[in-house]
């Protein structure tokens, strides 16, 4: 009987199997990472945009809770931070973005409130006309409500009286949240 060499080829083969192995499982370890990094990112993005819902309510029952006459100018600083201007200013950059327009300033323009779960939450309101003043002597942007007729159906018709309807104003709400990990929402809402 004659014995033969071991050469080892196998032993070659299975620590290429195993170098390949490796490498998928730091492959995998990797790829799960980045998922959950992107779900932890999505979360914080979810959380803000949350808040910024959070701060239109607080806009919107601040508007709620004003006389007419009260927002006919401008209140960048009252109560509770609420920043409020009269008139639309068409030539502002929320976002700070646009270099054609001229960037707001959320730190000194606008009402700060910190939710309990590491947002702080800044709003301001526009109301939705050309200049500050009494709505009847300023264009603005509205919404025509109500109305009735002697026809059926809510119809008119002819011969009988016009409709009355009244008009409300409208006013935009720009929310902007800055949260956990540098996480930036905004969120703009028109009400009236």
């Amino acid at each position: 009987m004659i014995l033969r060499r071991q050469r080892g080829v196998i032993l070659f083969i299975a620590l290429i199997v195993l170098v390949a192995m490796s490498l998928a499982g730091v492959a995998l370890i990797r790829g799960v990472d980045n998922a959950n990094l992107i779900a932890g990112n999505l979360a914080f993005r979810q959380g803000a945009t949350h808040a910024a819902d959070w701060g239109v309510e607080l806009a919107r029952s601040w508007l709620d809770s004003q006389s007419a006459v009260t927002l006919y100018s401008d209140q960048p600083g009252v109560t509770n931070g609420t920043a409020y201007w009269a008139n639309v200013q068409t030539n502002l950059d929320f976002t700070g973005r646009d270099a054609t327009k001229t960037a707001f300033n959320w730190s000194t323009a606008s009402a700060a409130v910190a939710d309990g779960n590491g947002n702080d939450v800044q709003f301001v309101i526009h109301r939705l006309c050309d200049a500050a003043g009494p709505s009847a002597s300023v264009n603005c942007i509205r919404s025509t409500t109500g109305g009735s007729s002697s026809g059926t159906k809510g119809g008119a018709a002819y011969g009988t009286f016009a409709l009355s309807s009244t008009t409300q104003i409208y006013y935009r709400i720009t929310t902007r949240v800055v949260g956990p990990r540098n996480t930036v929402s905004y969120v703009q809402v028109v009400v009236n």
